[in-house]
């Protein structure tokens, strides 16, 4: 009998594994876009505020790696649509604690700034910074350029809470428990978690999905 190379028989085992998860992506990426398996639809549908256009709402949360993660992906989409297409970033905070995050959001929003979106997770994810403490979220912001009392003005506005607390009720009533999430319409939901953990699926499935929501206005 001949001896069996232990090295040989698992790095086989191991190549055959990593093949077998590639021909499974690949096939999920070939077969349709199937309600279930790369999409979700809400079982009450939810009124939109875009009229006589799309609208797509994007749920995220500054502190989520996945977040940080699709964000290339995401704007790339975004940059894409047309005219009739309305992308909303909706942020959200799992907990109270984590709601400066949200402020943050929309204090820059107020102030003309969405160009540090991505900053701000870059900050966060590679430079980790917390930005949950409100001197170290103003120290951040200065740096970047803004007026110091101008951002602390809109930060603890009444206006900036009440839109930060409002876009949690928002992922409450969609039902989100995971971020990022992404809903069209008002009645379908994906994300890459729900697209088989792929970024590709699941901005093929947002394709799909403005397409079927284009449709269904005709």
């Amino acid at each position: 009998m001949k001896n069996i190379n232990l090295f040989t028989l698992f790095k086989n085992l191991f190549l055959g594994l990593i093949c077998l998860g590639f021909s499974q992506l690949a096939l999920s990426q070939g077969r349709p876009i199937e309600e279930g398996f790369d999409y979700r639809v809400m079982p009450v549908a939810q009124a939109t505020e875009s009229k006589g256009k799309i609208e797509v709402l994007e749920f995220f949360w500054y502190g989520c790696p996945h977040c940080h993660d699709f964000e290339p992906e995401l704007s790339a989409w975004i940059a894409k649509q047309g005219q009739d297409v309305v992308v909303k970033k909706i942020p959200v905070a799992f907990r109270d604690e984590l709601l400066p995050h949200s402020q943050l959001f929309y204090a820059l929003d107020s102030l003309g700034r969405n160009d540090l979106h991505a900053k701000v997770m870059v900050a966060m994810h590679v430079n980790k910074k917390k930005l949950l403490a409100e001197a170290e979220i103003t120290e951040w912001v200065v740096s970047q350029g803004i007026d110091r009392q101008a951002f602390l003005k809109a930060f603890k506005s009444f206006t900036v809470i009440s839109k930060a607390r409002a876009a949690n009720q928002i992922a409450q009533t969609y039902r989100i428990d995971g971020v990022p999430s992404v809903a069209v319409q008002g009645k379908y939901l994906t994300s890459p978690s729900i697209a088989g953990g792929s970024k590709a699926r699941a901005i093929q499935t947002m394709d799909f999905l403005v397409s079927k929501a284009r449709k269904e206005k005709k």
